[in-house]
């Protein structure tokens, strides 16, 4: 009788503390006019003096893990550092090796390791002092600190490996982020000229929007020299993530250069009869095409990059637009044949949020910056 009264009165309790627990998240949270920073550390200095036990604090740290974003917080390490500073000290450390393979305090554990997670998800690196409140929350031997060694490891090595950098704080303008796309595209051929140009001044475009386009000295040659009537082909629409935001855009493709043969009658070890091929001698047994010189950045295998672009509106008509105005830079381009083979047009320009991609059914774990 004594144990279901006990087992009743914990329950009653829980209850009573997951409900104390919505409501000041209902309180600090949803119901704060002002969502910053500011407010935000003031709602966690409220919850550490309303009870000197710090009961309800892992429900207490989901319930503001969730509202980080809407206070735009989610990236700021020292709000991270005053979160996981909710917990108590000294209680969640096990005394000795049976505590600690049996995952002492899983639920608390759990909680730190949510936090971490986000952490890593946000690309914010924890900093010693981090470490040192979770090792006087859980302990040395605890999933929390494996967790938090992991990412000052990993993340201290891939911080600059990347080498297309992006800032940290994304523009929320389609414009830029049109140019950061297309200079990252075209950064492969450092003497590409971006050009931003505005239907507007067109008479014959319909669809008034800009439109950046990236063209190397190379590619402007290459189209010059074409033959007449020559097939070429506007391509996409294809997708570039920069961070949480996807760019659109095109490409204006020609036909690919012969293929190098991979294997040849020739002894590359007999030396010996030695022919140049830059002075116009091809050794004997060699394939005609296997003297070419070594494919540019531009020609693949499937076809040369001529060009690429990304309009505002994605649409047939503004890629129309983009012909014409090459045409003004590489006059050649008036008598080749452009055939379009979009085969879906997205959206125009726009960030888009994680959220929003979970509800369209894309697991945005899966997606890279």
């Amino acid at each position: 009788m004594e144990k279901m009264d006990q087992e009743e009165f914990q329950k009653n309790t829980l209850i009573k503390q997951t409900r104390d627990t919505q409501l000041a998240s209902k309180e600090l949270f949803e119901d704060v006019k002002a969502k910053n920073k500011k407010t935000f550390k003031g709602a966690l200095e409220m919850f550490k003096n309303r009870d000197v036990r710090r009961r309800g604090a892992v429900e207490f740290i989901e319930a503001a893990r969730k509202h980080m974003k809407e206070f735009g917080v989610e990236k700021d390490l020292e709000v991270y550092k005053s979160l996981i500073d909710i917990l108590p000290k000294d209680i969640y450390i096990p005394e000795n090796r049976i505590q600690a393979g049996f995952y002492h305090y899983p639920k608390q554990q759990e909680c730190l390791l949510d936090v971490l997670v986000q952490m890593s998800e946000h690309k914010v690196t924890p900093d010693r002092e981090t470490g040192d409140l979770i090792l006087s929350i859980t302990g040395l031997d605890s999933a929390p600190m494996r967790k938090y060694s992991r990412m000052r490891y990993w993340h201290s090595k891939f911080k600059n490996i990347s080498p297309f950098p992006l800032p940290l704080e994304m523009p929320n303008d389609g414009l830029e982020l049109a140019k950061m796309a297309i200079e990252r595209i075209t950064s492969v051929d450092r003497a590409t000229k971006i050009t931003v140009y505005d239907t507007e001044n067109e008479v014959e475009s319909e669809d008034k929007t800009w439109i950046v386009s990236g063209i190397s000295p190379f590619q402007k040659e290459f189209l010059s020299n074409i033959p007449k009537k020559t097939n070429l082909y506007v391509e996409g629409a294809f997708r570039v993530w920069l961070r949480g935001s996807q760019v659109t855009y095109f490409t204006l493709k020609g036909q690919a250069r012969p293929k190098r043969p991979k294997h040849s009658n020739h002894d590359i070890d007999d030396l010996s009869q030695i022919k140049i091929w830059t002075h116009g001698e091809i050794p004997e047994g060699v394939d005609e095409f296997s003297h070419l010189p070594e494919s540019t950045v531009h020609e693949q295998e499937d076809g040369t990059i001529l060009a690429c672009c990304a309009t505002g509106t994605s649409s047939k008509d503004s890629l129309l637009s983009w012909i014409r105005l090459l045409e003004k830079e590489v006059p050649n381009l008036k008598h080749l044949q452009i055939l379009f083979t979009i085969k879906q047009a997205w959206s125009p320009i726009k960030p888009i949020s994680k959220e929003e991609l979970s509800m369209q059914g894309y697991n945005p774990h899966n997606l890279k910056d």
